[in-house]
């Protein structure tokens, strides 16, 4: 009897971390600002994972870390005459100016890691996302961020293929 009782409260609980976890997520697609940021170029496949995108972003390229950064922090960036997100500083907990926002990344190996480092998409659809030039985060205040499109060139959506009518299909 015990041990049921325990399988069910860990099963509830499991269950419970789940659902906040989706809840903060929902929230943040909701609430949070959009910042877009440009893609560095990378191998849009990995073969061992199916079809993979390996995304980089230019602006962690381009900042400096001089050693003296924390492992884990956040940038300050704020958004050029063309929407794309540029760094200004690195956040030190000073309160942010008209414009800016935190934008948290992570040093591993040597390289810096900001926003989402992959998209994964449907067996067929890498040439199409091949032309992925822009990436649009949605990010809370505290700089978490997560990636709701990605868009080409011109920073138009690079949208999901419309699926065919059933009945346009003839065997």
């Amino acid at each position: 009897m015990i041990r049921r009782a325990l399988i069910v409260v860990g099963l509830i609980a499991a269950l419970g971390v789940v659902a906040w976890e989706v809840s903060k997520k929902e929230r943040l697609l909701a609430t949070g600002a959009t910042v877009r940021l440009a893609l560095a170029p990378v191998d849009p496949r990995s073969l061992m994972q199916g079809d993979y995108m390996q995304l980089d972003y230019a602006i962690a390229r381009r900042t400096s870390q001089d050693g003296a950064w924390p492992r884990d922090g956040a940038l300050v960036v704020q958004a050029d005459d063309t929407g794309v997100a540029q760094f200004v500083r690195l956040d030190r907990g000073e309160p942010l100016a008209s414009g800016e926002q935190r934008l948290t990344y992570r040093l591993r190996g040597g390289r810096m890691q900001v926003g989402t480092n992959a998209f994964y998409f449907q067996e067929g659809d890498g040439e199409r996302y091949e032309a992925a030039r822009f990436g649009d985060l949605r990010v809370a205040p505290d700089g978490t961020s997560l990636l709701v499109a990605l868009l080409d060139a011109d920073q138009r959506p690079l949208s999901a293929p419309q699926l065919r009518d059933a009945r346009q299909i003839t065997p």
